[in-house]
């Protein structure tokens, strides 16, 4: 007996080393990681800046999607506003001669490709080539690569130039089948968000704002596309609605690409451009490489704050998303900073919760009373989107971001009928006349849907009352382009809902000339996690099972399930925008 608890005591001792040998091996190569992420790097002469986004183009730390226990997340992703100030950098470094676009995917929204167009554009002043080559290339990736000098294809390769759409998917007929209810309040009527559960087709008002939308966006797009390789608007629509880019040659013969090559080609005539030798090795340094370079440079003294608010609006206090106990956090954090004289606040949102948008606002204003508070929209500025941005002494939109949506609903689903299919019933005892006014067996009591739609009003007259003060129109004028209908950043301007058309960089500018610097430094906010902080994070067993099923099904299908699933979207008065539109790979 003596020696069975003596190796079952060294079995134990063993699992405890072991664990303990696991653990630090861990923690060391969590430091390593973190060590090589900070690493510096020295910019060869007579090198290429190569743009081959095998990253992520984001908007906001926040946004990151980080591998198991975080480890090399941070070089998947850059900031857009990095990634622009990289590229001004490169236009006047000597060691930079060029820039090399070598992008079939591209993993960053609409605005986003807008602004390294415009950053490369603004590149090519300097005399510097820039070229672009593709095998498989989508649609996004042919959105950037085709500001080139000259566009490269592979022989074998296509290009998937096809134009914009978007497919609405309709639930009523199946809730009906099934014998689920789905009570819905909501003020405007093209507030489509709740579409789908009201009518088995598309409403009339819903396709107007979409064939509206989708025009603008394509029409500010396909013509960058047709100028920079100077083909006629009505040539290249032909062009697109024949799929020709699918075909290289078809490609070639329609002035899509300029030459058929291989990689390796493309390799060698990088070379003769930089008069390297064959056998010498063609310097090529990658965006995130870039901007390591210089990362260490000194930042002290006065900054402007860039506060990075991507994705849905919620309650709570958690990292990812937008969740207000978060930002008035962030937002307190930056009013009390002396050393930040102004605060740029970027947005990219389709809403969300309204009490949580109502919280941000607030905090905004506070802000706003004690230092210049310039916003500036990126993919998406609506609804709820919107709502915080009424803080802004001036709101920039990008010409293609989709923004407004001024409108308030909210959805209650139940299952009286599949229960009762079913053989399920539920009695109700309570101790007052609404107690229960809504309850999943039993749906929503009449008292109840009264209830909800004064809240619905109520919230949508305190939202239009927000955007009259701010831009400075009657409620007349606001209602009248509100009623939850979505606007390209462009007619935006047009009808008074943004001051101007201009990217990031732009409100950084004017927030410190309205502060009054000359020199500063541009300091993001909220901060990236440390790989320590994300350790602790990624314990989080729900956080664990979550991201498992993100990667299964998609972010799309995600964030759809989230909305069924999760309890603090449900049942409560929504500033969220009716659908999100991307270009598709």
């Amino acid at each position: 007996m003596r020696s069975f608890f003596k190796n079952v005591l060294a079995n134990i001792v063993a699992i405890i080393i072991l664990c303990a040998l696991f653990f630090i091996f861990f923690i060391m190569m969590l430091v390593f990681s973190a060590m090589g992420n900070d690493k510096s790097v020295a910019v060869k002469k007579n090198s290429v800046l190569t743009i081959n986004l095998k990253t992520s183009i984001i908007d906001s730390p926040t946004e990151e999607e980080m591998g198991l226990f975080g480890i090399g997340a941070q070089n998947k992703s850059i900031l857009i506003y990095d990634a622009l100030e990289a590229i001004n950098k490169a236009k006047t470094d000597d060691n930079i001669k060029g820039i090399s676009i070598e992008a079939d995917d591209l993993s960053a929204g609409l605005t986003q490709i807008d602004d390294l167009r415009n950053a490369i554009e603004d590149f090519k002043k300097s005399g510097k080539f820039v070229y672009a080559y593709g095998n498989g290339v989508s649609q996004s990736a042919y959105y950037l690569g085709s500001v080139a000098d000259q566009y490269y294809l592979h022989p074998a390769g296509m290009i998937e130039l096809k134009g914009l759409s978007t497919e609405v998917t309709f639930f009523k007929d199946f809730a009906d089948k099934y014998g689920i209810g789905i009570e819905v309040i909501r003020h405007g009527k093209f507030k489509s968000a709740v579409e789908p559960f009201l009518r088995n087709d598309i409403s009339p008002e819903n396709k107007e704002q979409l064939s509206t939308l989708l025009n603008d966006l394509w029409k500010n797009t396909s013509n960058k596309m047709a100028a920079s390789r100077k083909i006629d608007t009505a040539q290249f629509r032909t062009i697109t609605d024949s799929l020709y880019g699918m075909i290289p040659e078809q490609s070639l013969q329609y002035k899509l690409a300029d030459k058929l090559i291989q990689k390796s080609e493309y390799e060698d005539l990088l070379k003769a451009k930089l008069n390297v030798k064959d056998k010498e090795k063609l310097n090529k340094i990658s965006l995130t490489s870039y901007i390591n370079s210089y990362a260490d440079e000194d930042k002290s003294g006065e900054k402007i704050a860039v506060l990075y608010a991507s994705g849905s609006i919620n309650n709570g206090d958690e990292y990812n998303d937008i969740h207000s106990e978060k930002y008035v956090k962030y937002i307190k954090k930056l009013q009390e900073d002396d050393k930040v004289k102004a605060v740029v606040f970027r947005i990219n949102s389709p809403g969300g919760s309204a009490n949580a948008s109502d919280e941000i606002l607030f905090e905004l204003q506070q802000l706003k009373k004690k230092k210049p508070l310039i916003v500036s929209f990126g993919d998406y500025a609506a609804s709820g989107g919107y709502y915080v941005a009424m803080a802004a002494d001036k709101i920039y939109s990008e010409p293609n971001t989709l923004t407004g949506s001024i409108g308030v609903f909210g959805v209650m689903p139940y299952y009286k009928d599949i229960a009762a299919k079913n053989g399920i019933r539920a009695d109700i005892v309570s101790t007052n006349a609404n107690s229960m006014y809504y309850s999943g067996l039993n749906g929503v009591t009449p008292y109840g849907v009264n209830m909800m739609t004064r809240s619905v009003e109520g919230t949508y007259k305190r939202f239009v009352h927000f955007v009259t003060q701010n831009r400075k129109k009657t409620f007349e004028q606001i209602d009248n382009v509100g009623g939850g209908r979505v606007w390209s950043g462009v007619r935006a301007k047009q009808i008074g809902l943004v001051d101007e058309l201009g990217t990031l960089a732009d409100a950084v500018e004017f927030a410190a000339q309205k502060a009054g610097m000359k020199s500063y430094h541009v300091e993001a906010f909220p901060k990236r996690m440390t790989p320590f902080e994300q350790i602790f994070k990624d314990l989080n067993e729900e956080d664990v099972s979550a991201r498992i099923i993100k990667n299964k099904i998609g972010k799309s299908n995600y964030e759809i399930l989230q909305q069924i699933t999760n309890k603090k979207l449900q049942s409560e008065v929504k500033m969220e925008m009716p659908y999100q539109i991307r270009i598709n790979n």
